[in-house]
């Protein structure tokens, strides 16, 4: 097995782990039409990880998916899933990967029961192992109860169930789930995240979801895209890290009056952000107890916090609580995504800008060409100019001869 190893993408850190890796994406581009879809992405997922892809709507994690299962052919670039070029052997990137889209064709005229017995047929999985594959994903899924029930009978929690059971019934190395937590209520959340564990050193798993909580409970290294583009490759823990350049200080103030207190903390020096979050009474005080969060730099910290307990002990006010937020990955993923957009939105901004510009020198060229042409007719009906443009050189000679012989005679 190789050592870890790391590479630079565009400016972007990418940690790709170790050299043994069961899906491998370099440079996919996908388009359609005008609009690129995904552009240039690279990223690896290691044999028996679980990665999360994660991304707003609209970000590519779709696309992407469904270049890696060979729904769509990229533009460029390419991918090896489980040793098969997805390009070069689809066939054999189809019998190594388990997918679940984001919306599960299902036939709802059958039983979840047929309907795996017609999936593990497909999948070529030997007839003497088709019932002990069926029962291991209706327990792994925990479907038995609505086994024999007709699909278009059940709830869309179920359903989804029904859909994560025709990807893994085959027992496929890599496993790769699109949204596949959506309609799930909290306790099917749970278990499926236990199931999700239970494949971590057994099988490769690629899963995108909204759900960021249960990311960072599932998932050794995280995949953040944003309009087509990786933004960052990382752990959970050093996604937190990176995005933090400071802390998220959550104070609880006795006070008589919320606004006096809001006004004193902005004074403070290092504190930004400052938002009142709760108002609540506090038995057996007169006054209300009040929350407030403010984000302070590393470097302010500690000057800020002395100047907040000088200030609370002038006005003589109670400090109740002090404590520092932690970072989550939802506030990884955000400052990413935020900083992603507002680099985009200066790019197109100085784009316009040297539209406009060029724009300018333009008009201001054509309007030059105007006035030199109107210069020169305006000579040429004065008749400052004898001689018309020659387009002709014989005529010219011919023309000029004829002067001569004239002025002879």
């Amino acid at each position: 097995m190789g050592g870890p190893f790391s590479l630079i993408l565009d400016g972007v850190f990418v940690m790709t782990g170790t050299s043994e890796a069961m899906i491998e994406a370099q440079g996919l581009t996908k388009t359609f039409g005008q609009r690129t879809a995904v552009d240039n992405v690279s990223f690896s997922v290691n044999k028996g990880e679980i990665m999360g892809f994660l991304g707003p709507n609209a970000a590519g994690k779709t696309t992407t998916m469904k270049m890696l299962t060979c729904y769509y052919p990229p533009n460029s670039g390419r991918a090896v899933v489980n040793g098969y070029d997805i390009l070069e052997d689809s066939a054999g990137v189809r019998r190594s990967i388990g997918f679940m889209p984001e919306n599960v064709p299902l036939y709802n005229e059958m039983t979840v029961r047929e309907y795996l017995t017609f999936v593990v047929k497909a999948k070529g999985v030997p007839h003497e192992d088709r019932p002990k594959a069926i029962k291991k994903a209706l327990d792994r899924c925990s479907l038995e109860v609505v086994a024999d029930r007709l699909i278009g009978n059940i709830s869309r929690g179920y359903r989804q169930r029904v859909g994560l059971a025709q990807a893994i019934v085959n027992d496929p190395p890599v496993l790769i789930l699109d949204e596949p937590s959506v309609g799930l209520d909290p306790e099917q959340i749970k278990n499926f995240r236990d199931l999700i564990l239970s494949f971590v050193g057994s099988s490769t798993v690629l899963l995108s979801t909204h759900i960021l909580s249960e990311v960072s409970k599932t998932c050794q290294r995280v995949c953040i895209i944003d309009h087509g583009k990786i933004l960052a490759v990382d752990t959970p823990d050093n996604l937190e890290n990176r995005t933090r350049n400071g802390i998220r200080l959550r104070m609880q103030i006795l006070a008589p009056r919320a606004d006096e207190v809001f006004e004193s903390l902005k004074s403070i020096k290092g504190f930004s952000g400052l938002r009142n979050t709760s108002f609540a009474k506090l038995e057996g005080s007169d006054w209300p107890l009040l929350t407030f969060e403010a984000n302070v730099g590393f470097q302010d910290n500690l000057a800020a916090r002395r100047d907040l307990c000088d200030m609370l002990a002038q006005k003589h006010w109670n400090l109740y609580g002090l404590a520092d937020e932690h970072t989550s990955l939802e506030d990884a993923f955000i400052t990413l995504v935020r900083d992603h957009e507002a680099e985009l939105a200066d790019e197109a901004d100085a784009s316009q800008e040297a539209s406009a510009e060029s724009r300018a020198v333009d008009e201001q060229t054509n309007k030059k060409t105007d006035a030199d042409g109107d210069s020169s007719k305006g000579q040429i009906e004065q008749g400052n100019l004898t001689d018309p443009p020659v387009s002709d050189p014989q005529a010219a000679t011919k023309s000029a001869g004829e002067s001569q012989k004239g002025g002879a005679k």
